[in-house]
């Protein structure tokens, strides 16, 4: 069989300026990070993963992306349908909405967040007549994290849904399903993968995120203290290796977040395909 030709240079080429990229950018200062947090040997690595101000501040960071990832996926699902689906005055408004936590630096956002959920903010003075503290509890960090995982659960699946055939929902109703049934059995299952790889994204991109949190968090240990934020500090006191452990860990963490997420991406490729 004769070999393709292209006009782009060939794949020795292209793998060898995507490999020399990779490095520099990627992999060396993964590698640098990685022998920092070797430097102090097991004793630092001991020493700070049974700390409890470092458990606290993971067990924080890890659950409260874990929360704004199920809160994202739910409302994220609905926005995409929305705007696949529907067309609608101010669409496009919309979807340019969904993008803003992209271009907005984060520490604005954070500003933002507190003067909304502050105890004397627009929606903070209401959350404490309930006596629900918005601001500088582990819910004001929760909605920070929704506001910057939101636009990757939209992102992901709008395009899922714009491949969903309408010509299957209404096979669903020519054969006598009502529509939460068509929802349950038809929709749902196909979506599904989509969205849990849309959330898996979030989750990944909340895990590490420190602009938006710093500000709304209160930064209390064993209380509001999330791990980026005890990274710094540990920067500050001058404990490099310590800093360099925690955030080693945040590193493996995060690739294994990216490698759920692209094996449920895989999956819901081959689904397709089927």
């Amino acid at each position: 069989m004769p070999r393709r030709r292209h006009v782009l240079p060939g794949f020795s080429l292209s793998l060898g300026f995507t490999l020399t990229y990779l490095s520099l950018v990627v992999l060396l200062p993964l590698a640098a990070l990685g022998w920092k947090s070797s430097s102090g040997g097991l004793e630092v690595w001991q020493r700070t993963l049974t700390d409890a101000r470092v458990i606290d501040s993971l067990k924080l960071s890890f659950g409260t992306a874990f929360a704004a990832a199920l809160v994202n996926g739910f409302f994220g699902l609905i926005t995409a349908w929305a705007i696949e689906r529907y067309p609608f005055p101010g669409r496009r408004v919309i979807e340019a909405m969904v993008d803003l936590p992209f271009a907005l630096p984060t520490a604005v956002a954070g500003i933002s967040l507190v003067t909304l959920y502050a105890p004397n903010g627009w929606i903070g003075s209401w959350l404490a007549q309930h006596d629900i503290k918005g601001a500088y509890s582990p819910l004001g960090i929760t909605i920070a994290l929704v506001f910057v995982g939101f636009p990757f659960v939209v992102r992901t699946m709008q395009p899922v849904i714009a491949d969903l055939s309408l010509e299957v929902e209404e096979a669903a109703a020519c054969l006598g399903a009502n529509r939460w049934q068509t929802f349950t059995r038809v929709i749902f299952p196909a979506l599904l993968p989509g969205t849990l790889a849309g959330m898996t994204l979030a989750f990944g991109r909340a895990v590490g995120e420190y602009g938006s949190v710093v500000f709304i968090s209160g930064n209390l240990p064993f209380k509001t203290e999330i791990a980026p934020l005890l990274i710094t500090m540990r920067l500050e006191e001058y404990d490099y290796a310590g800093a360099a452990t925690i955030g080693l860990i945040m590193l493996i963490a995060s690739f294994l977040i990216l490698v759920a997420s692209n094996g449920l991406a895989a999956w819901n490729a081959r689904r397709t395909a089927r």
